[in-house]
This record gives structure tokens, C-alpha cells and sequence, in this order.
């Protein structure tokens, strides 16, 4: 329905904007020098996510796109028995996060620093337990839509890599992006929606941490949405 085209016979990389920010502080510098290649992972076709830690963990989560890394840290420590993936190729996000591990790596966290698409699309099938897409880019100009990460195709392969069962979770702060994806979400047959009352998609369940990108849109008076689908069985 909305894949994006292929180029050379390869699919283009519309998802993310820019790589770079600030210029890094020398210790940040540093760690990802030290650090980053300690908890960074490479894709392989079809291995099994759970093998990308070094501990035994019972559930693997990938939250794309984590900006400073505050929500994927807090998920991290909050179930020490799910391995957690970050996909995050905007090197000061990263940079962030890493400065919050510096005193001590957390055991079930690794990062991914290139296209989610391609962590995705190298997972065997059903191997998630849930997936994490909150405050992305909203491309808010029409011409940019094609460069929204939830596309029909995308939708695709995330039913593929999750568990029966397993939950996706959406939040956004732009009313546009916010119908773009319950209108794709709504007609793709392998998610359903689990609000049950009107107020279910506007507050946070308990488990669910503020993003610093969720804090500056509340200050800023915008209002915030929350969705959870669940993968069909």
C-alpha cells in the first residue's frame, strides 16, 4: 500500500532525519570510542535476539527511535528479564544514553545505531514481545509522509518479528500522525486496538515513562496520545 521504492534494488532509508547534532563532549567522545562497541550489535539474519545478551533473559523488547534513551533505560531496569534493544542512529541521542551507563552498563540493554528497518528485517519471525515507537518524526509536510516509520509495509514486518500477543506501543504529539497511524493500524488485520474507553489513549499506563520529547510537548501545551495494539493471534 505504501512501501517505500526501491533504488538500485535496494529499499531507500526514509525514516530518520539527521545523524549528527551538537558537537559531543569529550567525554561523551569517549565513550563512544569505550563503551558503545561494548553494547552496540550487528544484524544476522534470522538469529535469535535473545543471543545478543550475555545474560539468560526470558523476553526480547526493541524500542526504535529512543532520542535520549530515558524510556529504554527505565524499561531495562524496571524488567531485568527481558533483553532490551535500542535502535537509535542520531549519534547525540546515543551519546546520552551512554553518559547515563558510563557508571556501570546495564547487563539487558544493547543499542543498534543504523535504519530499525534493518534490525527488523534481519529478526526471525515471532521474536518480540513488544515494540516501542514513541514521539517519532512526524514529517509533517506532505511530501515527507513516505518517511514516516508506520507505512502499511512497515506494519508488515513488525506483525512478522512480534509474538502473538505481543504489544505495540505508539505515542505522539501531532493530531496529524496520530490519525495517519490509527487509520494504517486499524485496517492492518494482525494488530488490534486495546483502548476500551475514550481516556485509554490519553494517559500513560504506570509502566509507561515520560520521554523528555513528551515532557518539552506538555510544557509546550500540545496534547499527548497513547496507543497500545496488541498482536492478533
Amino acid at each position: 500500500m505504501e512501501p517505500n521504492p526501491p533504488e538500485g534494488g535496494r529499499r531507500q532509508r526514509r525514516h530518520f532525519g539527521r545523524r549528527k547534532g551538537p558537537a559531543l563532549s569529550a567525554h561523551q567522545a569517549g565513550l563512544l570510542q569505550t563503551l558503545l562497541p561494548r553494547l552496540r550489535i550487528e544484524t544476522q539474519s534470522a538469529r535469535d535476539p535473545r543471543s545478543y545478551f550475555s545474560a539468560a533473559v526470558s523476553d526480547v523488547w526493541l524500542e526504535i527511535g529512543f532520542g535520549g534513551g530515558e524510556h529504554l533505560l527505565w524499561q531495562a531496569e524496571a524488567n531485568p528479564r527481558v533483553g532490551l534493544i535500542g535502535a537509535e542512529p542520531y549519534v547525540s541521542g546515543v551519546a546520552k544514553l551512554l553518559s547515563k551507563l558510563a557508571p556501570g552498563p546495564t547487563p539487558n540493554l544493547r543499542l543498534y545505531t543504523e535504519d530499525a528497518a534493518d534490525i527488523i528485517e534481519a529478526l526471525p519471525d515471532a521474536s518480540l514481545g513488544r515494540v516501542f515507537v514513541l514521539f517519532p518524526d512526524p514529517w509533517p509536510k506532505t511530501r515527507h509522509h513516505k518517511r514516516r516509520f508506520v507505512q502499511m509495509a512497515m506494519l508488515d514486518q513488525l506483525a512478522r518479528v512480534m509474538k502473538p500477543g505481543a504489544e505495540l506501543r505508539f505515542a505522539t504529539d501531532d493530531n496529524d500522525y496520530l490519525v495517519w497511524t490509527l487509520e494504517r493500524l486499524s485496517a492492518h488485520r494482525a494488530f488490534q486496538w486495546l483502548a476500551t474507553t475514550g481516556a485509554d489513549w490519553r494517559a500513560r499506563p504506570p509502566d509507561w515513562p515520560q520521554t523528555r520529547y513528551e515532557a518539552k510537548a506538555i510544557r509546550a501545551g500540545d496534547t499527548c496520545a497513547y496507543l497500545r495494539f496488541a498482536r492478533t493471534r
